[in-house]
């Protein structure tokens, strides 16, 4: 997480504040295992790629609950459980997810296509926060150089 160049305060709630854009999260120690901390700043990390100087994600949210509010949700949880996939991290429910996937079912039922876009703009976090780590350069390079076998 460090490597993204997110600036992450301490506070009593994990969130990702656009106006000064800062993630903002409870210490370690406030949560119940190590997965659920991985998995809550992940989330918040997704949220900080929506910035206009990173991936410029706009999906019209304007308040707290109302559908393009929804749909970033859906994004950042999509992403934070790809991300973990790949870190071997086991997801764990969260008390919020309820009132979470109350908003999801109200925007995937007015459109049917939703789940993908968000899916997309999940991958494209994802994809974005593994290329601010020093082994994706390192990837990069050795696929690079790997030598082509003749067919």
């Amino acid at each position: 997480m460090g490597h993204t160049g997110a600036a992450i305060e301490t506070s009593n709630r994990a969130a990702y504040h656009t106006g000064r854009d800062v993630v903002l999260m409870p210490p370690f120690a406030a949560f119940e295992s190590g997965e659920s901390f991985y998995e809550t700043v992940l989330h918040e990390l997704t949220h900080w790629t929506r910035h206009e100087t990173r991936l410029d994600r706009d999906l019209g949210s304007k308040t707290w609950g109302d559908p393009g509010y929804a749909m970033e949700e859906i994004v950042a949880e999509m992403a934070a459980t790809f991300l973990c996939a790949d870190l071997s991290v086991s997801p764990t429910v969260r008390e919020d997810h309820a009132q979470y996937i109350a908003g999801w079912l109200k925007v995937l039922k007015h459109d049917n296509r939703a789940v993908f876009s968000a899916a997309a703009h999940a991958q494209r976090a994802a994809d974005f926060l593994w290329q601010l780590q020093p082994q994706a350069a390192e990837l990069e390079a050795t696929a690079s150089n790997e030598a082509v076998l003749p067919v």
